[in-house]
């Protein structure tokens, strides 16, 4: 048994999901590496302007650098209220003019100390962004560079950050929505050549072994062209078939027949009793294989009919009138009394003729040769949405515990030689193969019955 693989619309839609999560991932990761240079450079201007605004107000009065601070520098850093502020002004000895002490000079051992510098630190053991400026001085009384440090915690920069990448995620999520939401569309836009194949494929009649002509990707050319290569075989197989059973039909009868018959013209001359013993037998033996091969071949064009024969409406009633007409050679040489029951009106079924026929036939042809002694009574009738064609005989009847074998290919072969053991099956397979069902009804007061019911057409009657 074949592993049932997942569907293409499964594997394509799983693949361009795990692209689109990877490249939501890498989008998410960006965005939050992006968000948190935005905060830092827009904090970090506030922070190097404040530095820049307490560098200009430093003075030099007789000498000594001197300064007021700004209150608009400390205003600027104040707009964020989650922050802590530190600073710290040195002169250019190097003497700490005001602020904290301990807030070190990130640029004491750089190579280029007088560039203005941002970066991270540590003071007062919390996380600090620090901005570091200078302002030379060229006066007579005092040369020098003056430096400014001032610190700020990061809380709201981090907020700021974590904002931003909140909405970048919405973004991209709504984004993500979208792209799964336009995926599944082009997937099974992309997959709908294989539905339309799919349908028109499972839309096409059993009979049809004409070629499959449906407008396709190149993708599926090849698929459609092995279909279609596989169609032109069978159709092979099934002409080939059917040359078989012609041929079969016309080989094996007429040598048949022109047996018995020979048998016949030996029967009419003198021959000695033992002779006329061996005789017998072989008229026996040639009626046997007459008989076996009607019947092979006759199921050979009921199984051929039922995948190759359209259906059409039948007058149940006049099939069973023709096959009784046919049987009516045989009730004459035995002296057996037929009897038909049948509604005045048509009885129509849907299904081919001729396999209905030969279901009838086979059905009458098994009552008369391993049944009725004297009696046949066929009744006709329908109940409900069903016909029902009853066969009855005064013979001894199927045992119950046979039945199921009766239906089935050389299931029960008569006793005394003279069925074959296919009448009763082909008759169930025509049925079956017209919704309908062979049983049997125990043998009671009046006989034993073979019920065939098939799906009638139009309304009851009352």
């Amino acid at each position: 048994m074949a592993r049932r693989e997942p569907s293409l619309f499964l594997r394509l839609f799983a693949l361009m999901s795990l692209v689109l999560a990877f490249g939501a991932a890498v989008l998410m990761t960006a965005a939050w590496y992006s968000a948190r240079e935005a905060a830092d450079e827009a904090y970090d201007r506030l922070l190097l302007g404040a530095a820049y605004q307490i560098a200009d107000a430093i003075q030099v009065q007789e000498g000594e650098p001197e300064i007021a601070l700004p209150v608009s520098a400390f205003e600027l850093l104040a707009l964020s209220d989650r922050d802590r502020i530190f600073y710290r002004v040195l002169d250019p000895a190097g003497r700490t003019m005001t602020g904290y002490e301990s807030l070190a000079d990130p640029a004491a051992e750089a190579a280029a100390p007088d560039k203005a510098l941002v970066e991270n630190a540590t003071f007062d053991g919390e996380v600090v962004r620090v901005a570091r400026v200078s302002r030379r001085f060229d006066d007579p009384q005092m040369r020098g560079d003056a430096v400014v440090i001032v610190a700020q915690t990061v809380e709201a920069r981090q907020a700021l950050a974590r904002d931003l990448t909140f909405r970048s995620f919405i973004l991209v999520g709504v984004m993500g929505a979208i792209a799964i939401g336009g995926t599944i569309f082009a997937v099974r836009r992309a997959l709908a050549p294989i539905s339309r194949l799919e349908v028109a494929i499972r839309q096409r009649d059993p009979l049809d072994l004409t070629l499959v002509s449906v407008s396709t990707p190149r993708e599926l050319a090849p698929f459609v062209a092995e279909i279609n290569s596989f169609i032109e075989r069978l159709r092979g197989r099934v002409e080939l078939m059917q040359q078989f059973i012609a041929d079969a039909a016309h080989q094996l009868r007429t040598p048949l027949a022109a047996l018995e018959g020979q048998v016949d013209l030996l029967s009419n001359n003198e021959v000695t009793p033992e002779g006329r013993r061996h005789l017998d037998r072989i008229r026996v033996r040639t009626g046997q294989l007459s008989r076996l091969a009607n019947q092979l071949l006759s199921h050979a064009m009921v199984a051929h009919r039922e995948r190759a024969v359209a259906g059409s409406l039948v007058d149940l009633t006049e099939l069973t009138r023709r096959a009784l007409d046919d049987a009516i050679p045989d009730t004459l040489e035995r002296d057996i009394l037929v009897t038909l029951h049948a509604p005045p009106d048509p009885l129509i079924v849907s299904g081919d003729p001729v396999n209905l026929a030969e279901a009838i036939k086979n059905i009458v042809d098994n009552a008369l040769r391993h049944g009725a002694p004297g009696r046949i009574t066929v009744r006709l009738s329908r109940h409900g949405a069903r016909a029902v064609l009853e066969v009855e005989d005064d013979g001894p009847g199927i045992p119950p515990a046979q039945w199921a074998r009766v239906v089935q290919r050389f299931g029960a072969p008569s006793s005394d030689g003279k069925g074959s053991g296919l009448g009763l099956s082909i008759a169930a397979e025509v049925a079956a193969a017209h919704g309908g069902a062979l049983c049997f009804r125990e043998k009671g007061a009046f006989g034993f019955v073979v019920v065939l019911t098939l799906a009638a057409q139009g309304r009851e009657v009352a």
